[in-house]
């Protein structure tokens, strides 16, 4: 095994062969698709009379359309009734595996595929969605990739990619009670930009990842995308195997113990060289929420919306497009921000410990009037976990909606959409323009704990003052 991080190790293991663009053919071990981006892929191949090559190596689920409220087929959106039965006919066809609704295994791809012990530690991954850098908390190199890749990989699961820089992410000390992996991240995004990771890869290291579980580090590494990095990841160590062990797709028995000996050699050595590395200290990491348009435009719940003066030149041309759509001015205390609409899930955050984190919060108290409020699980195994704590009971008592599994309103592409000029406060991962469904719509970014107590106050409010 080759001196040098995991990034490294893992890209030399997968390397077929290097392309005359100077490019890196790269064997993809594992592909997860879903209904957006895979139609288009498979009538590629259609055209070009090809097969699917390991239909074994790909798994597929729907996400992005599915309706959380009805679930009834057909679905009353006829394009995404069409979405759904491509889906259904592009998987029966070559043989792929489909977690469909009601299977006890669909959710978001980012949730079902680590739940299920598919993404391992030392393995390639590559999606059809941006946040596909999500596996990387299990010590693997997972991209997004876009239609025409997606076709690239069912068709030779190998894709052509450009090597990587590594940045090594250091952050070190315990996180103080109300902060949470959601607020690290947009920390993180908030000092490095939303470009600062472009051409690399980002490498967490230090002891406030090693204290944080399984679900915790996979909110971190799914933001990663959003700072501009391709992927980001974290080594494997005992947190990710006692996670993994017994799970569907974990190995067993003695092939359990040659997995763990080999997962432990990939991991980055003590003298691994890093192209860049950043040094944070956790102590100085506040409950966060994006005042702004992009998920770099963030500030501490304590804190005022910048003026542009305070910003480095390169961001105040943005900050004055983000004024004006936000309604926000510069000075304004974030905290107070009145709140129309609160969601609770995406691949970010809509996992079991996340939800417990906001029923912490709910419980025993009231979602303020006029607002809507509604949790929706990362999957169906989720949502039986939290029905079987009485997670649902807590939320629904508390005024908040429970609902099915899906995508929802992060991205919008379902019935759970903004009304006009409403103002969101959202655990999901993106906050760009339109992005919640409505054109005028806007998104604050924040910790799903921070979300429930925005909801029982109407307005962005600091949840350590709920949580003492």
């Amino acid at each position: 095994m080759s001196k040098g991080t995991l990034f490294d190790k893992v890209w030399d293991l997968h390397t077929v062969g290097k392309l005359p663009s100077g490019q890196t053919q790269l064997l993809i071990g594992l592909h997860l698709i879903h209904e957006v981006t895979s139609p288009q892929a498979f009538a590629m191949l259609r055209e070009r009379g090809l097969k699917v090559l390991f239909p074994e190596r790909t798994v597929a689920t729907v996400d992005h359309i599915v309706p959380t409220t009805n679930q009834a087929r057909p679905f009353a959106d006829t394009l995404a009734e069409e979405m759904m039965q491509a889906l259904e006919q592009n998987c029966q066809e070559n043989g792929i595996t489909f977690y469909n609704i009601g299977s006890g295994n669909q959710g978001i791809v980012h949730v079902i595929a680590p739940e299920q012990g598919l993404t391992q530690p030392g393995m390639t991954i590559a999606c059809g969605d941006s946040h596909t850098s999500t596996h990387g908390a299990f010590g693997a190199i997972a991209f997004g990739i876009g239609t025409s890749q997606v076709r690239d990989v069912l068709a030779s699961q190998t894709l052509a990619l450009s090597k990587l820089k590594v940045r090594k992410i250091e952050v070190n000390g315990t996180l103080k009670p109300g902060v949470y992996a959601k607020d690290v991240i947009l920390h993180i995004i908030r000092t490095l930009g939303v470009k600062g990771g472009v051409g690399y890869a980002y490498e967490f290291a230090g002891t406030t990842f090693a204290q944080m579980s399984m679900e915790e580090r996979m909110t971190v590494c799914n933001m990663a995308i959003e700072g501009g990095a391709r992927c980001g990841y974290i080594n494997p160590d005992q947190v990710t195997y006692e996670y993994l062990k017994g799970r569907d797709f974990a190995p067993k028995g003695a092939d359990w113990d040659k997995a763990v000996a080999w997962w432990e050699s990939i991991k980055s050595d003590a003298d691994a060289e890093y192209d860049d590395v950043v040094v944070f200290d956790a102590a100085d990491i506040p409950p966060t929420v994006t005042w702004g348009i992009t998920p770099g435009q963030g500030i501490g719940i304590d804190q005022s919306v910048p003026s542009p003066q305070q910003l480095p030149q390169d961001d105040r041309q943005i900050a004055e497009e983000a004024y004006r759509y936000m309604d926000l001015a510069p000075g304004q205390p974030i905290q107070g921000t009145k709140i129309d609409v609160c969601f609770i899930g995406s691949c970010t955050n809509g996992r079991i410990s996340d939800l417990r984190e906001a029923a912490k919060v709910a419980k025993g108290r009231h979602v303020a009037a006029g607002i809507k409020a509604f949790v929706v699980p990362g999957s169906e195994r989720v949502k039986q976990q939290a029905e079987a704590e009485g997670l649902d009971k807590i939320f629904t008592e508390a005024g908040f909606e429970w609902r099915e599994p899906g995508c929802s309103m992060c991205l919008a592409m379902n019935p759970d959409k903004l009304q006009g000029q409403q103002i969101s406060a959202s655990s999901s991962n993106r906050n760009f323009k339109g992005r919640q469904g409505s054109a005028s719509g806007r998104t604050l970014l924040m910790s799903p704990a921070m979300v429930a107590a925005a909801a029982v106050k109407g307005e962005v409010f600091d949840v350590r003052e709920l949580l003492n």
